[in-house]
């Protein structure tokens, strides 16, 4: 049972996890979330035998009610989630599923399933609207803004797998890494001349496209960019030196 958290690993075997679990019809609904952000990305159902398989494999596998049958997330899109933590709540009834996405949860590309927000909830006090609540807007702001990333990052994976007719993406992938590399070296020196020129707008068109080849790249070299964003926040907790 690797990449599951240690309170799995050496407290309870499989068999002692399942009879803590309060199955309802032989299922349970599983809560996932990611375990750097602490963003939710989405709520399925384990049955036993999705669960043996979840900590056996280190990645999470569900049951499917409409389907009748179980099913490995990313199996097909490639958006595998790796297990780090494991927990049931209070009552048991209940799994929350710490994991580690390699790329967007939910099937529309975005990077959680719960991305409709509810609008017209009661209005809140004047401390709350001037205090609290701008924090918490702030902060789903700040989720919400790389949510294209990850989207863009979804739509080149399934470039590549699919090589559709006349996409340029499918055109980058056949030719190879040396093109993609040529033009992230074009897209490159065209930033630096727009940086240059003091044109911001053409910075901005310039810029975009430099970052679209990189993922590419990325794509191609089968590097998450997850795991770039993970060493940036490694970087950023460093100390600093004197």
């Amino acid at each position: 049972m690797t990449n599951v958290s240690n309170e799995i690993k050496e407290q309870l075997s499989l068999e002692q996890v399942v009879e803590h679990i309060r199955w309802s019809d032989g299922l349970v609904p599983a809560i996932v979330q990611d375990a750097e952000t602490r963003q939710v990305l989405m709520m399925a159902y384990m049955n036993r035998e999705s669960l043996k398989l979840s900590l056996e494999s280190g990645e999470t596998w569900f049951w499917s009610r409409s389907r009748q049958e179980l099913w490995h997330k990313g199996a097909t899109s490639g958006n595998v989630q790796t297990i780090t933590s494991l927990k049931y709540d209070c009552d048991g009834d209940t799994l929350l599923v710490e994991v580690k996405p390699n790329g967007p949860a939910c099937h529309t590309g975005a990077v959680t399933c719960f991305h409709n927000e509810v609008v017209g909830l009661p209005e809140q006090s004047a401390d709350q609207a001037s205090g609290d609540s701008s924090a918490t807007t702030a902060s789903a702001s700040s989720e919400s803004r790389f949510e294209v990333l990850a989207e863009l990052e979804s739509v080149i994976a399934e470039r590549e797998r699919e090589r559709p007719e006349g996409a340029y993406t499918t055109y980058l992938f056949d030719k190879g890494v040396d093109k993609i590399l040529k033009k992230i070296g074009e897209e490159a020196s065209e930033t630096i001349i727009a940086a240059k020129n003091k044109d911001n707008d053409e910075l901005r068109l310039e810029v975009s496209d430099l970052m679209y080849h990189l993922l590419v790249l990325l794509q191609e070299r089968k590097l998450p960019l997850d795991d770039i964003m993970s060493e940036l926040s490694r970087r950023h907790e460093r100390p600093r030196r004197d």
